[in-house]
C-alpha cells in the first residue's frame, strides 16, 4: 500500500474553498506521538483542549472543533478509534466521544508500516506540511505536535507519486519577488545585507502555496523575517487598498510590539516598483477569509485620537 498517496488524498471537508486543516492536523499530532510513544492511545478527552488549540493557532479564523476529524479520519484508512465498549467510533458529536471513552491511534496496517521502515514516519511528515502549510510554519509546527522531524526524515518524498510530490516550486520567485520589491520589507522598510547578500528578506507567498498559490509576482511580498512569520499566522494581513492590516486578536503591550506591529495597521503596502503587478485582489482575499484572524484594528493614527 502506497501510505505516502494515501496520507496526500485525506479527504476534507471543503465549502467555498475554506481552508480545512483538521485531519491533517490530526495526523501530524498522531505521528509525534507514534514517535515518542508507538503503542500509545490518544484518548479524546485527554487531547482535546490540545487539538482544539492547535486548530486554533494553525486553522481558519472560524471556530471548530476537533471531534470532526477525530471521528472521520478513520474513513480514510489510516486512523482507528476504540471505545470502552469496544471497536469503532460513536461518532462526531463531542459528549460522545468523550462520554464513550474513545480514544484514536494510527491504523494498524500504518503502524505496521511504520515497524518495517521508520524513515516513512518524517516522509509522510513532510507530505502533510508541504501539503497544507507554508515553510515558514513548518518548524513552529512540529514542536507544536511534539514531532522530531530532523530525527524522523531521511529522504525526500520527490518521486513517491504523490500530487504533493510532481509540484514543483520555481526556485525564481524569491529573486522575482524581492527584485519587484527592491530588495526591502513591504510592510517595515527593512532593506538589511551582510555584504553583498540580503539577509533577513524572505519572498512570501499570499495564497499559499501549498493551496495552488501560483509562483508569481501578483502573488507575493518581500517580507522581512518578522513580518513573513506574522503574515503566515494571520497577524498582519492585506486591505482593499493595500494597506496593512492588524488582527485585533494580537496582544503586544511593549514598545518593540508597538512599533513593529501595532504601528502598523493602515500603513500603506510600499512597493512593488512601477511596472509590476501589486498583490492580486483574488490572493489577497483567499489570505483575508483563510488566514487572517479575526478583525483588523482601526489605522494607528486612528486609534487614540486626542
Amino acid at each position: 500500500m502506497d501510505w505516502l498517496d494515501r496520507v496526500a488524498r485525506l479527504r476534507r471537508w471543503t465549502s467555498n474553498g475554506v481552508r480545512a486543516p483538521h485531519k491533517p492536523l490530526l495526523l501530524l499530532y498522531a505521528l509525534g506521538s507514534y514517535q515518542r510513544d508507538a503503542g500509545a492511545e490518544l484518548r479524546y478527552s485527554a487531547v482535546e483542549e490540545e487539538l482544539k488549540r492547535l486548530l486554533a493557532e494553525y486553522g481558519p479564523s472560524n471556530p471548530t472543533t476537533p471531534a470532526y476529524p477525530f471521528h472521520h479520519m478513520v474513513s480514510d484508512g489510516v486512523w482507528e478509534v476504540r471505545t470502552d465498549q469496544g471497536p469503532g467510533s460513536p461518532g462526531s458529536g463531542i459528549g460522545l466521544l468523550r462520554s464513550s471513552g474513545a480514544a484514536g491511534r494510527l491504523a494498524p496496517g500504518l503502524r505496521a508500516a511504520l515497524d518495517q521502515d521508520p524513515p516513512l514516519l518524517g516522509r509522510m511528515a513532510r507530505v502533510l506540511l508541504d501539503a497544507h502549510f507554508p515553510a515558514s510554519l513548518h518548524a513552529d509546527l512540529c514542536e507544536a505536535v511534539g514531532l522530531d522531524l530532523e530525527r524522523a526524515e531521511t529522504g525526500s518524498v520527490h518521486g513517491a507519486g504523490t500530487a504533493a510530490a510532481r509540484r514543483q516550486r520555481d526556485r525564481r520567485m524569491r529573486d522575482l519577488i524581492l527584485t519587484a520589491y527592491e530588495f526591502q520589507c513591504a510592510f517595515c522598510g527593512y532593506d538589511g545585507a551582510l555584504g553583498a547578500s540580503t539577509v533577513g528578506l524572505e519572498a512570501a507567498h499570499v495564497r499559499w502555496w501549498s493551496h495552488d498559490g501560483p509562483d508569481e509576482v501578483d502573488n507575493g511580498l518581500c517580507l522581512c523575517s518578522l513580518h513573513h512569520k506574522l503574515f503566515d499566522k494571520g497577524v498582519l494581513g492585506l486591505g482593499q487598498d493595500h494597506r496593512i492590516l492588524v488582527s485585533q486578536r494580537f496582544i503586544g503591550r511593549s514598545e518593540a510590539s508597538h512599533r513593529h506591529v501595532l504601528a502598523l495597521a493602515g500603513r500603506p503596502v510600499i512597493g512593488p516598483q512601477p511596472g509590476l503587478p501589486p498583490v492580486a485582489p483574488r490572493h489577497r482575499e483567499w489570505h483575508v477569509r483563510q488566514v487572517f484572524h479575526g478583525a483588523p484594528r482601526p489605522p494607528a493614527d486612528q486609534a487614540n485620537p486626542g
